[in-house]
């Protein structure tokens, strides 16, 4: 083996800034750092999120509606700040430094969120009878907690998916072949993480109280940070490409100058360096695609785009590869828009499965034993635990032989099958409601607590909803990190996430909808406080609706999407 051959292609450097050394750096020996970070910071979010329509509803005196408009759009939030910590992290930190430095702003919200539940004066005053009466100013600590984990979010969730990737050589055809595994296996990291949180947790914060059910998440996230900092050492690092909104923008204006400058007709006169790499600092050469070419305008050469003799100006002419920037991102849209009705879906989890769960009986068997109602979801991280290694040592395996496909399933064919299977889950969480509210008829049980119908019966939605994130968050982390150019995984990881937060914004919209439209006449609404007077299962029959017509929209962009081809795999790493 030649002395190049020991280190990376891909433009990576180790922690000097040297290139990275193969035998020394990445690959699996640096993922237990990265996948211990992401267990413990899903087990600090998860054993925070999971029971927090129930602590707003207690804790914060807030009517069902209210705290479930109140979860979604904290949860939008979380999903939407990741377009920050992408930005900062593609143009001038690196993922190491944007995923370093948010932890941190997410164990002070954390412990702020942990004080708010535990010190007098900052926590709510109770009776008795667990009827609390919180101030302006405890509620608002409380909000201000929240918040700042979902700014803390912002740096982790984008970053930590596509530096656990990045320890593999993409030039490298054996280790570029353990991608795929990789997301299987940090999504499954992930799903332990919430495991213990949505058991051990959730039972903590009911039975022992809020303040050591928020403190232990918070200690696991000052584990995460030690996790993450342990590594430093055998990392391998991308280094910043600058700002790709800058780029994006040069493509806009100078096509727009060019609008009505004639295309040759041999695309290879399109202006590109000459050089054997990008001119964008880590990044591969993109071929030409013929799609959205007015774009093509901005790598059209004319007189008038030399400004002097020897350099070009950026806002005047583009190279074909940053012009193929844009229009990856532009080819990702539809993809990624077709996500947003499933993550609605997916967000029923945290909150009207959770009302759902809370009049029903949460006995085990015959005990005395209560199972909080929020710890239903481990049935959903139970599901995903299974089918992880289902899919990566039976399915991708059977697949491969009927498709041919190196992963079996091409990432839009995983994505649909878990869209298919999500709407299921949602349909599963319909019939219960219709049975449970049956029961509520026949024995007029309308002002009754608890209906006599096991919490138990909710476990198929829950483990339904597992097996389809499986196939569809899996496909999707994995199909933005491979359709992202080099210099923007970060930014297209955040584009995806941001599906979660929209979804849990539509979830908000739709339960305001429904709500007012529903309460009209002074009727109780489908989404009652009182779930046995409303009809949640309208409002699942709604969203099942939904997904199936985004499914026939997701049908037809797939079968027009153009995967990306990226033009050689040297990349310079010392520029």
């Amino acid at each position: 083996m030649e002395a190049d051959d020991y280190y990376t292609k891909d433009g990576t450097v180790d922690y000097r800034k040297n290139p990275a050394d193969k035998r020394k750096t990445g690959t699996w020996k640096a993922c237990p750092y990265i996948l211990g970070n992401e267990c413990c910071e899903r087990l600090a979010y998860y054993g925070m999120s999971s029971n927090l329509m129930i602590y707003f509803t207690n804790q914060l005196n807030q009517h069902t509606a209210e705290a479930s408009r109140n979860v979604s759009n904290w949860s939008g939030t979380c999903y939407i700040m990741p377009l920050l910590g992408a930005f900062l992290a593609d143009s001038y930190l690196g993922r190491y430094w944007t995923i370093a430095s948010f932890s941190i702003i997410y164990f002070i919200g954390m412990t702020l969120l942990t004080l708010s539940a535990s010190v007098p004066g900052l926590k709510p005053a109770c009776s008795a009878k667990d009827v609390c009466d919180p101030t302006g100013i405890q509620t608002t600590v409380s909000f201000l907690a929240l918040y700042l984990v979902a700014l803390g979010t912002g740096g982790i969730k984008p970053c930590v998916s596509s530096y656990g990737a990045d320890q593999f050589d993409d030039a490298d055809e054996t280790e570029k072949n353990f991608k795929s595994s990789f997301f299987n296996w940090f999504y499954f990291s992930i799903n332990i993480g919430a495991l213990v949180a949505s058991s051990f947790l959730v039972y903590i914060q009911l039975h022992v109280g809020w303040g050591w059910g928020f403190g232990i998440p918070a200690a696991a996230m000052a584990i995460a940070v030690v996790s993450f900092f342990s590594g430093t050492r055998i990392y391998r690092y991308q280094i910043p490409g600058g700002s790709p909104l800058t780029r994006l923008c040069q493509v806009l204006v100078a096509s727009l100058r060019k609008y009505n400058v004639p295309l040759p007709a041999d695309k290879s006169q399109l202006y590109e360096v000459a050089d054997e790499t990008s001119a964008i600092v880590g990044s591969r050469k993109l071929e030409h695609t013929k799609a959205f070419s007015f774009f093509d305008k901005a790598a059209v050469e004319t007189e008038s785009d030399l400004t002097n003799e020897s350099k070009v100006s950026a806002w005047r002419l583009c190279t074909v590869t940053q012009v193929e920037e844009l229009k990856s991102i532009l080819r990702l849209l539809p993809v990624w828009a077709t996500g947003i009705i499933v993550s609605a879906v997916y967000s029923q989890m945290g909150n009207l499965f959770v009302s759902q769960a809370e009049v029903m009986d949460t006995h085990l068997g015959n005990t005395r034993f209560k199972i909080p109602e929020a710890s239903l979801s481990v049935f959903d991280t139970l599901s995903v635990i299974v089918w992880v290694p289902i899919y990566d040592k039976i399915i991708t395996p059977f697949a491969r032989k009927i498709t041919g496909q190196k992963n079996g399933l091409t990432q839009l064919q995983r994505m649909g099958i878990g869209m298919v299977i999500s709407i299921l889950a949602i349909v599963s969480a319909a019939v219960l409601e219709i049975v449970r509210l049956g029961i509520v008829g026949r024995h007029n049980l309308y002002d009754a607590k608890l209906i006599p119908i096991s919490v138990f019966l909710q476990v198929p939605q829950y483990f339904i909803i597992g097996c389809a994130e499986v196939f569809i968050f899996i496909g999707q982390i994995e199909f933005f990190y491979e359709q992202a150019p080099d210099s923007i995984r970060s930014l297209c990881a955040a584009l995806s996430l941001t599906t979660g937060s929209l979804g849990s914004y539509l979830s908000s919209l739709l339960v305001q909808i429904v709500t007012k439209a529903s309460t009209r006449g002074g009727k109780p609404g489908w989404i009652a406080d009182n779930l046995n007077y409303g009809h949640l299962d309208y409002f699942f029959w709604l969203l099942a609706g939904l997904g199936v017509l985004n499914f026939g929209v997701f049908l037809a962009v797939a079968q027009r999407y153009t995967y990306k081809k990226a033009v050689g795999t040297k990349l310079s790493a010392d520029k």
